[in-house]
């Protein structure tokens, strides 16, 4: 079982395919990983040996971020947007979305489920 930043890799799948399961790892990241430690994209996981995989180790634990250190940069970077108050910091900050997209219609996945606004009553004489 090949166990590479906390995370177990599938075994069955290509190399390439098994490192994009680590958090910060995309396909090209995985071939760039790969390439640098001169391994076949083809090359199920399982087939890896020690060797190959302490090289792989150490190309992802010298040159990339991953995971939780990864998870907590972001989080950070998303903390310093809302403590600046910038534009992006306040669409965080009230949960609606911020690259532009509307709001009018979509959006369910930032706003959250509908939430119903009643009339107002008509004042009875």
């Amino acid at each position: 079982m090949a166990r590479i930043s906390g995370i177990d890799l599938p075994k069955n799948k290509r190399g390439e395919v098994g490192l994009t399961y680590i958090y910060g790892i995309g396909k090209s990241r995985a071939r760039e990983i790969l390439d640098k430690a001169g391994i076949d994209y083809d090359t199920h996981v399982q087939d890896w040996d020690d060797d190959q995989l302490t090289a792989i180790r150490n190309v992802i634990s010298e040159g990339f971020k991953v995971e939780g250190e990864l998870r907590s940069e972001i989080q950070l970077n998303i903390k310093r947007l809302m403590d600046i108050g910038c534009y992006r910091g306040i669409r965080h900050r009230s949960g609606l979305p911020l690259r532009g997209q509307r709001t009018k219609n979509n959006s369910r996945t930032r706003k959250g489920k509908r939430k119903t606004v009643a009339n107002k009553k008509k004042a009875t004489k």
